[in-house]
């Protein structure tokens, strides 16, 4: 069996999603005009940005996997990070829109002013909920597999066309039991939600740009690798890095001064591997070696 690469992980979970979202769009654009319900061709509208939104996942990802060049020696990987930061950016806009549309469908009580839908938008909102779910567990677990902040973004924008359905599912049933005020008081709930995921992507890859270290037990484990190797007397220092998906990791050691140059480059070539081959993440290991201070020889 072929074991597909990151990129084509993603590019197949985008794919599937863009059809996915095109056919979710038409059905509920039908489904609002024919059943009178303005909330539904909005729900519409929302899925239909979410194609947008994985076009930057895709352009995104596509750049982030290229080769290292003469003008990008160290690659292209923090580029997966300017993608989900405007995919963040377009999940805090789109949480504000619903959120503000909420507040002042509440503030302007003119709810009772709005006609009765149809079952068809009601039928269609829930398999909106159905499908959308279905994309963001979908796209979710592919995000974690290959540690895609891009693909992780596109995944909430999913869910929060899930929660949108939610709404237009609260509220035209709201409006079909003569209680719509429902329909706003569900937006604004929706949009805190939206907006704590929007926060948490951003950080994520703002985190990834600026070179914040690895989690302590990386840190503990790559200790441990070290301390493991033959003829290492000492560890002056670790510094890791992340760099978008990947991770950096600068090392000092402490050898023997009297051993010969050969037997320290061995020891210092050692770790190196056995880092790089135990953390499929780490991109790079430079390992410097030291001449031991003599209490330690």
């Amino acid at each position: 069996m072929k074991i597909q690469t990151n990129e084509q992980i993603a590019m197949r979970v985008s794919i599937v999603t863009i059809i996915g979202n095109v056919i979710l769009s038409v059905f509920k654009l039908i489904a609002g005009l024919i059943g009178n319900s303005g909330a539904m061709i909005s729900d519409a509208v929302h899925s239909m940005s979410d194609v947008f939104s994985t076009f930057v996942v895709i352009i995104g990802v596509k750049i982030a996997n290229k080769e290292s060049d003469e003008k990008h020696q160290y690659g292209h990987e923090r580029v997966e990070c300017v993608a989900a930061i405007i995919l963040a950016f377009i999940l805090f806009v789109t949480g504000i829109g619903i959120g503000y549309s909420g507040i002042m469908k509440i503030l302007t009580g003119n709810n009772n002013d709005l006609l009765i839908p149809s079952m068809l938008p009601l039928v269609a909102a829930i398999i909106s909920i159905i499908v959308k779910e279905w994309m963001y567990w979908y796209t979710k677990i592919a995000a974690k597999k290959i540690d895609s902040g891009a693909l992780m973004a596109d995944a909430w924008h999913h869910r929060s066309d899930s929660f949108s359905s939610i709404g237009s599912f609260i509220g035209i049933l709201g409006a079909k039991i003569g209680f719509p005020i429902l329909d706003p008081i569900a937006s604004v709930i929706i949009c805190i939600f939206i907006i704590k995921a929007a926060y948490d992507i951003f950080i994520d890859a703002i985190n990834k740009m600026i070179d914040k270290s690895c989690d302590e037990e990386i840190v503990k484990n790559i200790l441990n690798i070290i301390n493991e190797e033959n003829g290492v007397l000492g560890i002056d220092s670790i510094k890791t890095r992340l760099f978008g998906d990947k991770i950096y990791v600068d090392i000092e050691i402490q050898a023997n001064r009297k051993d010969t140059l050969e037997n320290t480059h061995e020891i210092a070539q050692n770790i190196h591997d056995k880092i790089e081959e135990q953390f499929p993440k780490v991109k790079h290991c430079m390992v410097h070696v030291n001449p031991a201070i003599e209490d330690n020889i």
